[in-house]
């Protein structure tokens, strides 16, 4: 269990916070499914690429912060701050300079060393509510 702690970590940290998609098929099974994506979201890799692709472009300075990170069987569950600047286009809202925190929970399943399912829930209202109208 300890090591499946360990890759989801280095998943984050080396996709999200370094943005390098080319580790993507490191991390994910060929059948990597995203649960409960946001409307219009592909499935699979291209999901994550598509999410990544977005929050990177709208916070260059991306950094999730996993605070707790529990694992038992093939389950991993962890709960999260991101943090960023806006300065591209998000949920259209053009860049406000605005620097923002929105806290996360997420469940992943891990079998033989890759993630194969994830369910995501990031509070995003409250992510628009800090973003708010005019510059930071």
């Amino acid at each position: 269990m300890e090591s499946n702690k360990t890759l989801y970590r280095d998943f984050i940290q080396q996709v999200f916070n370094e943005g390098r998609l080319d580790s993507l098929d490191r991390f994910l099974a060929p059948d990597y499914v995203i649960r409960d994506a946001p409307s219009g979201t592909p499935t699979g890799a291209d999901g994550v690429r598509q999410i990544v692709t977005m929050f990177r472009d709208a916070f260059p300075d991306l950094e999730i912060t996993l605070d707790d990170v529990i694992a038992e069987g093939d389950l991993v569950a962890s709960s999260s701050i991101l943090r960023g600047t806006h300065k591209g286009a998000i949920f259209g809202i053009p860049p406000t300079g605005k620097s923002v925190s929105a806290p996360g929970l997420t469940m992943v399943r891990i079998i033989d060393g890759r993630l194969v399912e994830s369910r995501v829930k990031n509070d995003t209202t409250a992510l628009m509510i800090q973003l708010g109208p005019g510059p930071g």
